[in-house]
């Protein structure tokens, strides 16, 4: 009987039998279906049949445009809401329950449900499904770039109204360029968003207004400045206008930048060179101060969008945007007048990051290393051995995502299968189908450290030579390895590894990074994300000619940029210990003694279309079963006969 009771309870969400099914109950449950597969393939999130007290709203999250009232709202009138996790820039959010007779109710009665959209142009349909429990990592608020400061009511509200009023929009100089999409005026100099610079010799008639000067005496007193400014630009953002991220150029002003917000808050993105984001909430009538690694190293911008992801508690005006889910809603947007002052560097720029300093790079011409002078043994222990031993715990905290379709190849294995990940890094796909017995490798100690922690089966190995058995190996995976061998010979050897280690009818997949970034028609995430500003001048010049191994040098390739060279050094930006997210190993204790900013060099041969299948074809006894182009890599599935 108990088992009867649990199988009632069981089938008590589900809708009514299929043969009493509606034509709009069975769309719904299509329309379900499909939303527990996209959750699963792109967010790893895995739903179940039974009642619980959790679920998951699909549709229902800030990246779409819902708000935390918005959904409470809808959520409350259930039952009891113990928690709401809202997810940034996600589709979906979860919401838990005092009891599963609550979480019950709200899955009959919202799922397949329209809720008007923040945005009033559109309705967005809800879709709820089970989990078995809601996950909530306690995170604290990033701390400010160093050197960003932000000032609360620099300006009183009357003050506001007496400077938005003595801007004169309609004034016509012939001397300033308009923007298309939004209102702009600079005095002093014409700010050139070409550039980010100013012409030095072309200074405008008039200098600064007179209506700025209590503000900016009022920042020389509070030692906000050090100087008064010579340059203004005024800005007006409607609502959905933003700015790209960018560094003001080194060698056109000096160190203080400060900016006055009018008329609406903000939120202002940070990004330094190690991909580290920090968003950062900017009050009305407040006053952002730029100087020393905040003005010269961290890009800054404005995300173009209606709607910014802030903290619900009240308390917080002002500073970095938390990561807790549990604290996170949408604020609209209204209309942002900005004042931006500059100061005129007269000489050149002698700051403390000569990697992104215009002026220092003129001084500084770095040759690449000669492949000539290293064997390829020597070249891969310097520019990929070691460099991924430092490295270790940034790159592990960069890769959390599994890739969607490598998820899918785990995922279309039989139960019980044994893989091999071989060059596994922190371990992220080891973990991805709890049905499978996954063992991995990696040339890095401090990875596999890492996987240690997270309690995966890892050894240190070289993956031209992996302490496993032959023929152990119902299947393999070789993701983003093979690309850091130097020569044809090695890395036809790695494949041939991993032919030794499969069963006969075992499959491996291979990813390698693609020398077609673009690929018919559509540009890699990689090429998506654009350049930044500092990336722009770290680069030594692209090499025009074609590939031949025995070439003199290697290139030191522009990230975010399409290939000009299959062998070549791509830049990695080492962020700083204290920076490595709180919920990501720090294992590497060497990368503590290293100093924040430092650039490593890793080698890469990427992959012409066709060439990995014609490498693969030369093992003997190989079929190449399936490929394809993911995402800027080439990739094979490989079977072995």
């Amino acid at each position: 009987m108990a088992a009867s009771s649990e199988s009632e309870e069981e089938r008590m969400p589900e809708r009514d039998t299929r043969a009493r099914l509606t034509k709009e109950q069975k769309k719904l449950m299509k329309k379900e279906a499909k939303a527990k597969n996209i959750l699963l393939r792109h967010e790893g999130i895995e739903t179940v049949s039974r009642p619980s007290k959790s679920l998951v709203v699909a549709n229902g999250g800030l990246g779409n445009g819902v708000s935390r009232q918005q959904l409470i709202d809808v959520l409350k009138p259930h039952g009891l809401v113990e928690s709401l996790v809202m997810p940034p820039n996600k589709p979906y959010s979860f919401v838990t329950y005092a009891s599963p007779e609550a979480a019950i109710s709200a899955y009959s009665s919202i799922s397949g449900q329209d809720i008007p959209s923040v945005d009033v142009e559109q309705k967005i349909t809800l879709y709820l499904s089970f989990v078995d429990k809601v996950e909530v990592k306690e995170t604290s608020s990033p701390a400010l770039p160093p050197g960003l400061q932000i000032v609360e009511n620099i300006v009183s509200p009357e003050e506001e109204l007496v400077l938005l009023e003595n801007i004169n929009w309609e004034t016509d100089n012939s001397n300033q360029k308009s923007l298309k999409h939004r209102r702009v005026k600079h005095y002093g100099y014409e700010f050139r968003y070409d550039n980010n610079n100013v012409d030095k010799d072309k200074p405008l008639p008039g200098g600064l207004p007179e209506f700025c000067n209590v503000l900016l005496e009022r920042c020389l007193h509070q030692g906000l400045i050090k100087n008064m400014p010579d340059q203004l630009t005024i800005n007006q953002y409607e609502p959905g206008q933003g700015i790209p991220p960018h560094i003001d150029t080194h060698s056109a002003f000096q160190d203080e930048i400060v900016s006055l917000s009018l008329g609406s808050e903000i939120v202002m993105d940070f990004r330094h060179p190690d991909g580290t984001n920090v968003p950062v909430m900017v009050p009305q009538r407040s006053l952002l101060v730029m100087s020393g690694e905040s003005r010269y190293l961290w890009t800054h911008g404005i995300t173009p969008r209606k709607f910014d992801v802030i903290q619900v508690s009240e308390g917080q005006k002002v500073g970095t945007v938390s990561k807790n889910t549990e604290e996170l809603t949408l604020s609209k947007r209204g209309t942002r007048t900005s004042f931006t002052f500059r100061k005129i560097r007269a000489g050149s720029c002698k700051c403390a990051f000569p990697l992104v300093c215009d002026s220092q790079q003129v001084l500084q011409k770095k040759t690449p290393p000669l492949v000539s002078d290293l064997e390829p043994e020597s070249l891969e222990k310097e520019y990929v051995h070691k460099v991924y031993e430092d490295i270790a715990s940034h790159f592990s905290s960069t890769r959390h995502s599994p890739w969607p379709k490598v998820v899918d190849f785990l995922m279309s294995l039989p139960d019980g299968s044994v893989v091999a990940d071989i060059g596994c890094g922190n371990g992220k796909y080891i973990g991805v189908n709890k049905n499978l017995y996954m063992v991995g490798c990696d040339r890095s100690k401090n990875l596999v450290d890492i996987c240690g922690e997270r309690k995966f089966e890892a050894c240190v190995c070289d993956a031209l030579s992996v302490p496993f058995r032959s023929g152990s190996f119902d299947a393999c995976i070789s993701i983003a390895v093979i690309h850091h061998f130097s020569t044809e010979e090695r890395r036809l050897a790695a494949i041939q590894e991993l032919f030794h280690l499969l069963k006969r009818g075992g499959k491996a997949l291979i990813y390698v990074w693609a020398m077609e970034q673009e690929y018919k028609k559509n540009k890699s995430k990689y090429l998506k994300e654009g350049k930044t500003p500092n990336e722009q001048i770290l680069q030594s010049p692209k090499c025009d000619q074609p590939h031949r191994e025995s070439v003199a040098s290697l290139p030191v390739h522009t990230n975010r940029t399409a290939f000009d060279s299959q062998d070549l050094l791509v830049p990695w930006h080492l962020k700083s210990s204290n920076q490595v997210r709180n919920n990501e190993s720090t294992s590497a204790k060497e990368e503590n003694q290293l100093p924040p900013g430092s650039v490593y060099h890793r080698y890469y041969h990427v992959f012409r279309e066709g060439e990995l299948e014609t490498l693969c074809r030369k093992v003997t006894g190989v079929a190449v079963q399936h490929s394809y182009h993911d995402q800027g890599n080439w990739c094979v599935i490989i079977e072995k006969l």
